[in-house]
């Protein structure tokens, strides 16, 4: 594998990741924003929007028809959030060329419908298509009213607001259902056009053998827009409360939901992910072998570390008799931690899990497109291989370190109606 990272304009990198076992291609290219409730769901639209249409292929049908026509090529697009930041991205995905049976430049040609989707979309007097823009919000508010209904991703995402209060986020990648609803065709054709000019933009490229021309055709395409565009820190760490906060509401479940979140300070990001993998990451860490197996109190739980908030929350599906027990046994794992009491195989088991994450890294292109993307987010280019080092060096003594500086800041608990008497 061979890796290298150029800036070809304004806060515009083009990273090149090649490895000859690929058969396809990948290009993926993220624009960077501050999150905010007021452009979240215009941004997600607008992008959406970029992958149903263009201005030469003017109905999703057309596209697909073109996608097609090259060996089921695919054009898609996503949206995230890493700290404070909302992630954009817009990525191409086909075969290369020399599986081509009849010769086709399949590479130029993606290439060319991805810079087309980016650069030409189809709009017109400032506003996008109205077909490609109703199917897109139609899709979003269906996407946001799906994951309320799902009251383990609703409650996580209760948590996530409570515990980052004030700051950007807070929000959700993709907004509110109102933020939603508001956006018109005019809207999102000004939130995109502000991000063209002024997010940062990174383009990944991931493929077999190094190919020039992809590069060439992404710098003479940014060359042709003026931008104006500052640079992203997505280490923004939350800060503590002042005391715990709790906050409750009262759904129509069979099962009460609680998320624990839990900032630190710690600076050494292995030791934090050891600590979180032997604590409540596995079938066979702290939380799950005691908490669920060895006591019954809960149906699941898993710990989920935001290392660019310094924050793991801890997730719970519980009876509600059970919940403070719950609540104290969780902090009390916590504390066998800190004091100490943890086992050599448990520390290989957190190892061995890490590895195997890690081995799936460069399965296909995309992942590596993923991977270094969080490297360049994180400020340190690490090859899979060197990170599993990493976390060979972690010693016991870096992980109960590690636990110290975690301290409760917020809970936020889901009750069940019918058990309210």
């Amino acid at each position: 594998m061979k890796y290298n990272r150029t800036e070809i304009d304004n806060n515009v990198g083009f990273t090149s990741i090649t490895d000859p076992k690929f058969k396809t291609a990948h290009i993926s290219v993220r624009f960077i924003t501050e999150l905010s409730e007021e452009t979240a769901s215009a941004n997600v639209i607008a992008t959406d929007v970029l992958t149903y249409s263009t201005k030469s292929l003017p109905a999703l049908s057309l596209l697909n028809e073109k996608l097609s026509s090259l060996y089921g090529a695919n054009l898609a697009s996503y949206s995230v959030k890493k700290g404070d930041s909302q992630i954009l991205g817009i990525n191409v995905s086909y075969i290369v060329n020399r599986y081509a049976i009849d010769g086709e430049d399949i590479e130029a040609e993606m290439t060319g419908l991805l810079i087309e989707s980016i650069f030409c979309p189809n709009a017109t007097d400032g506003k996008f298509d109205e077909e490609s823009f109703s199917i897109t919000k139609k899709e979003l508010l269906d996407r946001i009213e799906s994951e309320i209904n799902n009251k383990r991703g609703y409650a996580l995402a209760r948590a996530t607001e409570t515990a980052f209060r004030g700051e950007p986020a807070e929000v959700m990648s993709y907004g509110t259902r109102k933020t939603a609803e508001n956006v018109t065709a005019e809207s999102a054709y000004s939130a995109y056009m502000n991000l063209l000019k002024t997010a940062p933009v990174e383009i990944t490229y991931v493929a077999p053998e190094e190919n020039p021309t992809v590069l060439e055709m992404f710098s003479k395409s940014f060359a042709s827009v003026y931008r104006n565009s500052g640079k992203i820190n997505f280490s923004t760490p939350s800060p503590l409360k002042p005391e715990v906060i709790t906050e409750s509401e009262e759904f129509d479940v069979r099962q009460c939901k609680m998320v624990m979140a839990f900032k630190y300070d710690c600076p050494d990001k292995y030791a934090v992910k050891m600590l979180n993998t032997i604590w409540g990451e596995t079938p066979v860490s702290k939380l799950f072998l005691n908490v669920r197996e060895k006591m019954s109190l809960c149906y699941y739980c898993a710990t989920r570390v935001n290392k660019y908030k310094k924050t793991i929350f801890v997730d719970i599906g519980v009876e509600r008799n059970n919940i403070e027990k719950a609540k104290a046994e969780i902090l009390h794992q916590l504390d066998e931690i800190r004091s100490g009491n943890i086992t050599d195989d448990e520390i290989t088991s957190a190892v061995l899990s890490l590895d195997n994450a890690l081995t799936s890294v460069g399965d296909t292109p995309s992942s590596y497109s993923g991977w270094y993307f969080d490297c360049l987010c994180d400020g340190d280019i690490i090859t899979p291989e060197e990170c599993f080092g990493k976390y060979k060096a972690v010693t016991k003594e870096d992980i109960i370190n590690a636990g110290k500086s975690l301290t409760l800041d917020s809970v936020y608990i889901m009750y069940d109606k019918e058990e309210q008497k």
